[in-house]
Parts: structure tokens; sequence; C-alpha cells
């Protein structure tokens, strides 16, 4: 087993494998490669730290594989940078971003990216998924219950129930929820749940080889971060680490309008946008009531403005 890139910030990897370990099903695997027994009641979810993660796309390609995700079609070079999955879909459940930032040399010169800031250079990367929040937009506009939340505490579409009907596309405060053109039906990240179920760590997680992607417990995980983000401040000179979507962890950024804490949470180096990620989501629900009100002002402005025009008409001779 590998040493940990960071030994005071990943768990230890449980207990070790005995000589008869193979000899039949391995019961609660999770324990041993991620240090964690999954049980029914707790609330999981993912730590990604992208001081660590290295573009490898390990997450992707093991997230598709599990999930028998197909390749996206038409194939396309997006000839941004080294991406060319662009985006999270109903068949990319894990998305890994590369963010090439360039610093300005001079009047009409950019330096090479990697003669930025130190720490990675000029590039970010963070791997996106969905982020199972507390408050889920996207279960609150689905009409038939296919999405639902499942005893690990996260968020799973059940395709044989879901019509297509597309509402929690737009729900989702981050992008995430996509509907398949061949099925038509809506498609995400489900934390794995079928490997929970089993004890199996999931597999993104599984396949991360520098724990960028960490799985736990959310409090485990929350502590974990804290230390992580402390670390790289005062340890590794990136005063501009901090956390996001964590409630009251540097503004509260990714945690607004209701939404609570992500289950999926990141620690970050640069504003939430550059990741393309929003400061501040909302949930749809929340947006109802503004609107409606504005909607009813604007009603009532126009019947004044029309009972003025009528009044006017009236009073000519």
């Amino acid at each position: 087993m590998s040493t940990p890139v960071w030994p005071e910030f990943v768990p230890e990897r449980g207990r070790a494998l005995g000589s008869d370990a193979l000899s039949g099903p391995i019961i609660d695997e999770a324990e041993l490669t991620a240090g964690v027994r999954v049980e029914a009641g707790q609330t999981y979810g993912f730590l990604t730290d992208t001081t660590l993660c290295i573009g490898c796309k390990a997450c992707e390609v093991a997230c598709k594989e599990w999930n028998a995700l197909p390749a996206e079609e038409p194939f396309v070079m997006t000839g941004n940078s080294y991406d060319n999955t662009s985006q999270l879909s109903a068949t990319t459940w894990r998305h890994v971003a590369f963010v090439e930032k360039l610093v300005q040399a001079g009047a009409h010169e950019r330096a090479s990216a990697t003669h930025g800031s130190a720490f990675q250079s000029g590039w970010l990367m963070m791997s996106d998924v969905c982020k199972h929040c507390t408050h889920a937009g996207c279960l609150e506009a689905c009409p038939t219950g296919a999405l639902f939340r499942t005893e690990f505490d996260t968020v799973v579409v059940q395709a044989d129930i879901c019509n297509g009907c597309g509402y929690c596309v737009p729900a989702c405060p981050f992008g995430v929820v996509a509907l398949d053109s061949n099925d038509g039906k809506a498609h995400k990240c489900t934390l794995c749940y079928d490997r929970l179920k089993g004890g199996f760590e999931p597999a993104c997680a599984k396949a991360c080889p520098t724990n960028s992607i960490q799985f736990g417990p959310l409090p485990d995980l929350h502590a974990r971060a804290n230390e992580r983000v402390a670390s790289l401040r005062q340890r590794h000179g990136v005063a501009d680490a901090y956390l996001y979507g964590v409630q009251g962890a540097d503004g509260g950024q990714g945690t607004t309008g209701g939404i609570g804490d992500l289950q999926a949470f990141f620690v970050l180096t640069d504003q939430p946008e550059v990741y393309n990620l929003p400061s501040a989501p909302s949930l749809p629900s929340r947006r109802v009531r503004p609107g409606l009100l504005a909607g009813l002002a604007t009603m009532a402005g126009v019947a004044i403005a029309a009972a003025v025009v009528f009044a006017a008409g009236s009073e000519r001779p």
C-alpha cells in the first residue's frame, strides 16, 4: 500500500489483510480501503481536495466502468486545454476540470503557466460530482418520487420511476442532473449506492491515487477538511485555501439559499466561479414567493396604467 501524500491528513486504511482474506467475499471492504465501516443511518459524502488532484481522470474512468456508462456521443475534441469531457452529463457522473491560469508577465506578453504562483503553478484541477445536498432542489422538484434520499443520506434517481419530465434539471443550482437522450430519463451520481449497500467504498474514491477524493461520514470529513485547510495555510504557504460547501466555513460559500451542507464538498484555492461553481446557490423554491410578488406587482402596475389611460380617454369631449 502506497504512502499517503499528506500523512497528517489521510486516515489510516483500516486493518491489514490476512492470508485467508480472499477465500471468500470481503466483508466491510470499505473498512480496509477507506477506514470506514458503512452503516445505514449515517450521513456519508465526499471530501475532494483540489490541491491533491493531478488530473489523471482515474475517478472518471472508475465511475464509468462501475456504472457501465457509455462515452459521450458524439465525441469531440473541445480544444479546451486537456479537457475533452467538458462537463457533467447523464453519462458522465464525475468530471475532472482542468483550469489553466496564465500569469500576466508584461503589457503584451503572458508568461508560461509553469511560472505562476507556488503550488501546482498555473494549473487548477478539480474532480466535480453531484453534491448530494442536505436540502436538494432536484428532490423537491421531482413529481413522481423517482428521486429519493437513501439510508446513507444520499440522493439517488430511480430510472424505472422517472418519467423524463426534466423538472429536476433546472432545479439543481449546480447543473448536475441531466436527461439522457437515449432513454429520456434523468441521471446523476448515486455516490455508488449499490456499493455502499454492500459495504464497499465508492469507485471514484477507491481509484484516486492521491487521495484527492476521500469518502467517509460527513462529520469526520468536516474535521479532516478543517485540519487540511489549516495545514495548507500555515505549513504549505497556500493562504487562499478554503472550504466550499460547509456551513459556517469561509462565509458558507456553496451552502446559501436553504441548501445547507453539501455532502460532496471541496477544498479550493480560488474563487468558486473559477471552478464553474456558484458562490451563492439557492433552491428554486426560495425564489417562488419573490417571483410571484414581482409578477403581481407588474400586473397591478399594468392595471393601474390601463385605468389611467382609460380615464383620460373618457374625459375627452
